[in-house]
């Protein structure tokens, strides 16, 4: 489609319509061929197809038809065939179409009279409109409202015409005494956007006459006003408070939209407290009002908003956006944690911890698919309030262990690192969690889980009645030894041969092969050679088992197996130390050393479905060396260097977050020598107080250098680029601005030529995921003249993509030869849509394992330094960096970085870094790019394959 037309017509692009066929059927009788001729008519005109023979077929043969739809896109038509010459005068035929004009609206049927005002508000052209006047005038004291309130449009377009207000100098006057007598909703609003837009003053006038009845007028009029108030206001800053009364009294409208306008507007003009808090509390209605998710999710980013600029006021409303998770979307229920969490105070963490510990026990008494992934949400937004403020910690903290067992895995992950980090930072609740995490331990069935809840005891389990109960969990869990006993296999053979039971020293005989039983999990037959002894059988990988340890160490995790005897260390080693008997302190040792030779054992057997890798193995082995010969450095290795460790890392994270804190509330100061105002020797007369704090705090914003934001000269110049060469007839320069989903071009044509340039067109083309919203239209450029044309584009993803095009015009010497000049592609960078982002380990981890798109660039720079390098990468790609800085310490000529960054369409960018300094002292490695989408993998690999030698 090259023109614009005010509908949408369906057009079959397979049939290609003739001109004479289409002829043939407008000049029939039949009404639908005639309607389906006028729809291939107009698709082609606007496929620039010129049908000049068509015109007066048209005007003799469908412009006397009744039919409405015919009537319709005969307007259609007219409305998208060129009416002038090559010269800009109308054509003569013109004429023909004003009579037929005049007769529609003086139409008996109002629907005709509406259409052809409609049509009318779409004529540029003076000459035809200007004969219409009395009847377009006439129209406005019709006694139907859909006549009357198009009447008024079509008032509006004509003096806003080039010469309109030649042609109808008393419009807005008129147009006032319609308003004045009008009834109709839709009519009144047109009237009142036509003095809006043409006669400001008797807008305001209108306005301030009728304060009255403002609250009772229809919700497009108050739309309308809101829109007059923000554009009077921002002309005149110091008649803000008479306006604001306005505003305030509209949040009483019974309108949605109206109150969420007003509280848009309110934000936007006045930073008043008492006008912010009207803001706020709307929202927070809108909030619990609204049933729609898209509103809910659109006001919480309001709210989101409010919060970074008027912090001490959303502390207030802290408890009405709670009420937000009473919705069952995951995305509003974390989007309103999100802005909780940042308002939390000592003054409400009391509040909000008791509602949230309400909402988690929701979570356990009923079924539903998305409980899981909100519990953790739960769980997160309880730890941030602990670790905050430590003293809620004892009131959440045995409520979140009774989820350790949860079938959610990543929500049980969540709760067992809230225990060990309260555990370290809350000593008064190191007893009751130890006692509490030992009475649960068997109801905890993930791996992963049972690795971290195994750390806490070897670690916190301190006294002598601690470290028993640990070793005896644990013996419990991992139910009786051996976890399986290998024979011959010629035993195994002649065993399964005898049908009856051998009275033999009683040994177990194991098949080589694991059998699978009926739910799916594995089996191993076990015969025990007792008298009166049923063969035993115990289950792989079945967590119905007793000991939640044993079936995962039979499913083959040994991971978990080194981390039991690691424990099993670290509790024998402390029993030494509190326990007076050493024949208790042998025994606990024996069985300790037994429990980890026949795991070694279980690791070697051939019924397991892999076996034990080394780390695991060499680990075990560690652990039984220890036991038989321990000495007091080994000790402290173990017993100390762990958790000190453990605090270093708490410590770490807690100096990141505050120095992301102190960053974010850094703010621009006053210059030496601007004004100071002082709040108690203002003069107050005729201020109500809402007018006197919006002016302090106006004050305020102006000596703190909040109204003086704007981004400096030099970063603008930047932002420009040349598109064509200096010697060419036309220069062609962009400023580009890049927003979240568009792109806006602000070109700047310059004619260097002395004669006029004809028809110049900015003709434009886009590759990647970039789509031109309208095509620029064509300019007449006098002699050394310059025009701005702007052209906006839209970005569905984030991707590297290239505008191109050229420029073509045609010279006023040679109108027949039309002259291109190629302009410089622009090329639109990934960076300006990823910005650095946070996210936990474990869900670095989960996305790296999710994401299917890998790009892989190797490591080429100049750069001799491994951090150097980092920093350089960092620098280039607009990402933060997860791996602490503690981390990074030390030369080891080695460094792995984990990267992350997150795109404004909510896609994630995952980057993982891996170095080494070589013998030649260059660096080599790998940079990983992952992500679910091709676009950023690509693009971002291009980016670090071009910045990554460090000389740019």
């Amino acid at each position: 489609m090259e023109k614009s037309c005010s509908l949408l017509v369906h057009f079959d692009k397979g049939t290609p319509a003739l001109a004479n066929e289409i002829k043939e059927a407008l000049e029939g009788s039949d009404v639908e061929l005639k309607i389906d001729a006028l729809k291939k008519a107009i698709m082609l005109l606007l496929n620039n197809e010129t049908i000049p023979q068509l015109f007066i077929t048209i005007i003799r043969y469908v412009l006397p038809s009744e039919d409405h739809t015919i009537q319709k896109l005969l307007l259609l038509y007219l409305e998208i065939i060129e009416k002038t010459d090559s010269r800009g005068k109308v054509l003569p035929e013109m004429i023909l179409i004003c009579q037929n004009l005049r007769n529609n609206l003086q139409h008996p049927n109002e629907y005709i009279r509406g259409v052809t005002l409609r049509f009318l508000c779409r004529l540029n052209e003076a000459e035809i409109v200007e004969p219409l006047i009395p009847s377009i005038l006439a129209n406005l004291e019709h006694r139907h409202p859909f006549v009357r309130r198009n009447a008024v449009l079509a008032i509006m377009s004509v003096y806003r015409l080039p010469q309109g207000e030649q042609l109808l100098d008393s419009a807005p006057e008129i147009v006032e005494k319609f308003l004045s007598s009008e009834q109709d909703p839709s009519s009144k609003r047109n009237a009142f956007l036509m003095l809006f837009n043409c006669a400001q003053d008797r807008a305001v006038n209108y306005l301030f006459n009728h304060i009255d009845r403002i609250i009772d007028w229809g919700e497009q009029l108050q739309m309308v006003v809101l829109e007059l108030i923000r554009k009077v206001c921002r002309a005149n800053k110091g008649e803000k408070g008479k306006y604001i009364k306005i505003i305030i009294s509209l949040l009483n409208a019974p309108s949605t939209a109206v109150i969420y306008e007003c509280a848009g507007t309110l934000v936007s003009l006045s930073s008043a407290p008492t006008a912010i808090r009207a803001a706020a509390n709307t929202y927070s209605q809108l909030l619990l009002s609204q049933s729609d998710n898209n509103v809910k999710l659109i006001v919480l980013d309001r709210l989101n908003e409010l919060k970074a600029s008027h912090r001490e006021i959303m502390i207030e409303m802290v408890m009405d956006v709670l009420r937000a998770l009473s919705s069952p979307n995951p995305d509003i229920r974390r989007k309103t944690l999100d802005i909780v969490l940042d308002l939390i105070t000592p003054r409400n963490v009391d509040e909000v911890v008791l509602t949230l510990k309400k909402e988690v026990m929701k979570t356990q008494g009923t079924e539903h698919e998305k409980n899981g992934e909100y519990r953790q949400m739960l769980v997160q937004a309880i730890h941030t309030c602990a670790i905050k403020f430590p003293e809620v910690a004892s009131t959440v903290v045995h409520l979140l262990m009774d989820f350790l067992g949860d079938t959610n895995v990543a929500s049980a992950i969540d709760v067992v690192v809230f225990v060990r980090e309260i555990i370290e930072t809350n000593p008064k609740l190191r007893v009751s969690i130890i006692t509490r995490l030992l009475d649960t331990f068997y109801q905890i069935r993930a791996s992963r889980v049972s690795s971290c809840a195994l750390w806490i005891i070897g670690e916190y389990c301190l006294s002598l009645s601690e470290v028993e109960s640990g070793i005896t969990t644990i013996k419990h869990c991992l139910g009786d030894l051996p976890f399986f006993t290998a024979s011959e296999e010629g035993d195994a053979q002649d065993t399964s041969k005898n049908s009856q039971p051998q009275t033999v020293s009683a040994t177990t005989v194991s098949s080589r092969r694991p059998m699978i039983l009926a739910d799916g999990t594995y089996a191993t037959q076990s015969a025990a050679l007792e008298t009166a002894m049923s063969p035993p059988t115990f289950v792989q990988g079945s967590l119905a088992s007793v000991g939640n340890l044993r079936s995962l160490l039979l499913a083959g995790d040994f991971f978990l197996g080194a981390v039991i005897a690691s424990t099993l260390t670290k509790l024998v080693l402390r029993l030494e130390e509190v326990q007076p008997s050493k024949v208790e302190v042998n025994k606990a040792t024996t069985q300790a050393v037994l429990i980890m030779v026949s795991m070694i054992q279980l690791g070697q057997s051939s019924a397991i479905p892999h076996p034990m890798d080394n780390d695991s193995h060499d680990r075990i082995v560690l652990c039984i060396r220890l036991l038989c010969n321990t000495g007091d450095d080994v000790r402290k290795i173990w017993l100390q260097s762990c958790r000190e460790s453990f605090v270093k890392m708490l410590a770490d994270k807690q100096l990141r977050e505050t120095e992301e804190k102190k960053a974010k509330a850094q703010i621009s100061n006053a210059q030496p020598d601007d004004l100071i105002d002082f709040y108690h020797l203002k003069s107050r007369k005729g201020m109500s107080q809402l007018e006197l704090e919006d002016e302090v705090q106006d004050d305020l914003k102006r000596a703190t250098g909040e109204f003086t934001k704007d981004r400096d000269d030099a970063y603008k110049l930047n932002r420009v680029l040349q598109l064509t060469g200096f010697s060419d007839p036309v220069y062609a320069e962009a400023y580009v601005t890049v927003h979240h989903y568009d792109i806006v071009l602000d070109v700047t044509v310059i004619n260097r030529t002395k004669e006029t340039l004809q028809n110049l067109c900015l003709e434009l083309a886009t590759m990647g995921d970039l789509k031109l919203v309208e095509r620029p239209q064509n300019y007449t450029l006098a002699p050394e003249s310059s025009k701005q044309i702007k052209a906006n584009i839209k970005v569905s993803s984030t991707e590297t993509g290239v505008i191109f095009g050229n420029i073509v015009y045609e010279a006023s010497s040679s109108v027949l030869d039309r002259t291109v000049i190629v302009l410089n592609d622009i090329h639109i960078d990934i960076m300006d849509y990823i910005s650095p982002a946070s996210c936990a380990d474990v869900a670095f981890r989960t996305m790296w394992a999710e994401f299917e798109w890998e790009n892989k660039v190797a490591v080429n720079t100049i750069i001799q330094e491994e951090k150097e390098f980092l920093n350089h990468i960092i620098k280039s790609t607009n990402m933060k960096c997860l791996t602490p800085i503690s981390a990074l310490e030390g030369e080891c000529g080695f460094l792995a970085a984990n990267l992350y960054a997150k795109s404004v369409f909510g896609e994630d960018a995952l980057v993982n870094l891996s170095v080494e300094k070589q013998e030649d002292g260059k660096l080599g490695g790998y940079i990983r790019i992952r992500s679910k989408t091709q676009g950023i993998a690509l693009s971002l690999g291009d980016k670090i394959t071009l910045k990554q030698k460090g000389g740019a």
